[in-house]
């Protein structure tokens, strides 16, 4: 795969699984503005957590024919490349384009940070996890993940909060998740 200085981590969003699950389950409506995560935050902190350059990729269901042009240029100013993807009725556009690229990554050097819930992606995950030199994450609401992700984390996969871990928001979601007692801080809901 070439040596250590050629590394990157791949940031691959599929941005309508966390939008969906960001309104439907945690807010129960359309988010606000300001309750959308911060990508930019999201970002730094892929090139934080393993120490390299990151190359992040935002993929967009574009099948109505429109762009969303200011989403996109903001996108774009934050160091992201939009992936616009159309195609036709019932084609889970996003997740054929996230599927195909997992499957190029493998031949190439560089580790994937994904930002998803969706078990669609699990066969391409464990394939990038047979590559023993290769870290593999997944980014997200922990407890809306895919349950076959944390079948995963014996074989290496990570998994982030994008609140918790990331700092994404900038305000403190409606969330009840399960807390694990050595890392509670009753601060935070005091």
């Amino acid at each position: 795969m070439g040596d250590s200085s050629d590394s990157v981590t791949y940031l691959i969003i599929d941005g309508e699984n966390i939008d969906s699950t960001l309104g439907q389950q945690i807010l129960e409506r359309r988010p606000n503005s300001d309750e959308r995560p911060r990508w930019e935050r999201l970002r730094s902190f892929a090139a934080e957590a393993w120490a390299q350059p990151v190359k992040a990729l935002f993929f967009l269901n574009a099948s109505s024919g429109q762009l969303p042009t200011p989403f996109i240029r903001a996108l774009q100013a934050m160091e992201y490349r939009p992936i616009p993807l159309a195609g036709g009725p019932g084609q889970k556009v996003v997740d054929i384009g996230i599927q195909r690229t997992l499957d190029a990554i493998r031949r190439r050097r560089g580790d994937v940070l994904l930002a998803s819930h969706d078990g669609d992606f699990l066969p391409h995950l464990t394939r990038l996890l047979d590559d023993d030199d290769r870290r593999v994450g997944i980014v997200g609401f922990p407890e809306f993940f895919n349950a076959g992700f944390s079948d995963l984390v014996d074989d290496g996969l990570e998994l982030f909060d994008l609140e918790a871990d990331a700092h994404c928001f900038t305000s403190v979601l409606p969330r009840v998740r399960i807390l694990p007692l050595d890392t509670f801080d009753p601060e935070f809901f005091l």
